[in-house]
């Protein structure tokens, strides 16, 4: 039988169970959280954040423009911020104002645990919208701390394994999910309207902007 490999069709991202899951945010998605979502102000810029999937730093050298501390770290050295297994590190309970990251979607789950753990105000991750689904994510997570804010992108955020593609494509589609402290109890719908060609700069996909 004929299979249809199509991008749309084959919209799902399938890595090994031991990769890296390197597939680098690009900035206009990270500012797209910063100035649609958490809408970033000078009271943003006095809080504390931790990238820790920071791979070669394109997410956490985008939240430099709105936090004034910002710490990065990756189980593997790419050559930006700490080298540091997150899930395994020692880390104090309330120890950063705020976690965001793009994380290993296979390990999504166990992030967003310690980052509850860890966060003072808010956690916010950049997954795959299929991380709504599933009966076993909703009794593991969503039934009793359910994301404040969902925030799908209305257009397509194009990852690449390993590099940035200013001209690249995907069939994936991805949200910011958010969790602001203390838990809410119910979940806002909140989408991001297209912004790419407001946000984006080349300039970002220049080596010079991963200045660590």
């Amino acid at each position: 039988m004929y299979q249809n490999t199509s991008h749309a069709v084959m919209a799902q991202r399938i890595e090994a169970p031991d990769s890296l899951d390197d597939f680098p945010t690009p900035p206009w998605a990270t500012r797209a959280l910063m100035e649609h979502i958490i809408h970033a102000d000078e009271e943003t810029a006095r809080y504390s954040v931790l990238e820790p999937a920071c791979g070669r730093g394109h997410m956490a050298q985008t939240l430099r423009e709105y936090f004034n501390d910002v710490r990065s770290s990756d189980i593997h050295n790419y050559g930006y911020g700490a080298v540091e297994d997150f899930l395994e590190a020692e880390h104090a309970n309330n120890s950063v104002d705020w976690i965001i990251t793009n994380p290993p979607f296979r390990l999504a789950e166990e992030f967003l645990q310690k980052s509850m753990e860890l966060a003072r105000v808010g956690v916010a991750l950049l997954v795959r919208l299929t991380f709504a689904e599933t009966v076993g994510r909703y009794e593991r997570i969503y039934r009793d701390t359910p994301p404040t804010i969902v925030a799908p992108f209305s257009e397509r955020v194009p990852m690449c394994k390993g590099r940035l593609n200013k001209k690249g494509s995907t069939a994936t589609a991805y949200a910011w999910f958010v969790w602001k402290k203390p838990p809410f109890i119910t979940t806002t719908i909140s989408w991001i309207p297209p912004c790419r060609k407001l946000l984006e700069d080349d300039f970002d996909y220049e080596e010079a902007f991963l200045r660590d």
